[in-house]
């Protein structure tokens, strides 16, 4: 899809899903931590997933494609996680605290047990959830994530790449001014996704780019005891696909689903993601 910019110039505009059903997250303060925004949809009989956004995103920025589909089947909890979007503004960015907060937006919303999905940098910290709290993860999804974001001078580089990448889209990406050749609710689409991403700032993007390069479950990854699946993009540049097999490898009877796509699979290609998402979701809650 195309618009019309001021100067007449033709530019492509990235098609997203919809947002027109995206619901309004509410303010949650979790005591002794702070405030963060959270959407919270679903049976509430039914069982619990929380769902862990990607670096530079925000909760709903991230699963807002899949978030309804979910919804019929599991009480599904979204919220921005800190120094993302309007999530906890803390002295320090430390991923031990996001699998902190976590728990506690659990305990906030009183959900005793619970599943993690968790994507790219919410990978790491839905790893972190599940090792720190064995007896309330019931199950664990992984997409487009890895153990340790710096093996080797591909994974390295890739990750500067990324974190400057990000940053770079973060100042210089232009809301269309006065689309003429675009439906107004596709432009509406793009605009809501480009205000959520821009609600992290290069600072912070930077700060959390840097605490995810000294991540590494390796050394514990095999301990993991519960049902495990892990969602490969098999197109992308940023995380090795076979970083993103390996995981899968070292946890012990996990599952593995293939989307052909890259990094932003969740919201540029959910046509293909979801579908593995939700099976990789039913994998994990199924006896």
């Amino acid at each position: 899809m195309a618009v019309i910019g001021p100067d007449g110039a033709r530019r492509r505009l990235i098609t997203v899903p919809s947002t027109a059903a995206v619901p309004d997250p509410v303010p949650l303060d979790l005591p002794g931590r702070g405030r963060t925004v959270v959407t919270d949809v679903g049976p509430r009989d039914a069982p619990a997933l929380v769902l862990l956004h990607s670096v530079a995103c925000t909760g709903l920025l991230t699963w807002y494609p899949a978030l309804h589909r979910l919804a019929r089947r599991h009480r599904v909890v979204v919220f921005d996680q800190r120094w993302h979007g309007r999530g906890i503004r803390s002295p320090e960015f430390r991923l031990a605290d996001c699998a902190a907060d976590v728990v506690a937006v659990a305990d906030a919303l009183g959900i005793g047990r619970f599943a993690v999905g968790g994507y790219s940098m919410g990978g790491m910290v839905g790893q972190l959830v599940a090792r720190a709290e064995p007896e309330r993860v019931t199950g664990l999804v992984l997409c487009s994530t890895a153990s340790n974001f710096r093996r080797g001078l591909r994974q390295s580089v890739a990750l500067d790449v990324f974190g400057r990448t990000l940053r770079r889209l973060r100042e210089r990406v232009k809301l269309p001014a006065a689309p003429t050749a675009a439906p107004r609710a596709r432009v509406e689409d793009y605009r809501w996704g480009l205000r959520e991403f821009r609600s992290t700032t290069p600072w912070e993007i930077a700060v959390a780019v840097d605490e995810i390069g000294r991540f590494d479950s390796t050394p514990w990854l095999h301990t993991l005891r519960l049902p495990a699946a892990v969602v490969v993009t098999t197109r992308d540049r940023f995380i090795a696909p076979e970083h993103q097999r390996s995981l899968a490898r070292r946890i012990p009877g996990a599952a593995t689903y293939e989307v052909a796509a890259g990094h932003a699979a969740c919201v540029l290609a959910a046509d293909r993601w979801v579908p593995a998402l939700l099976a990789a979701v039913t994998s994990v809650h199924t006896p």
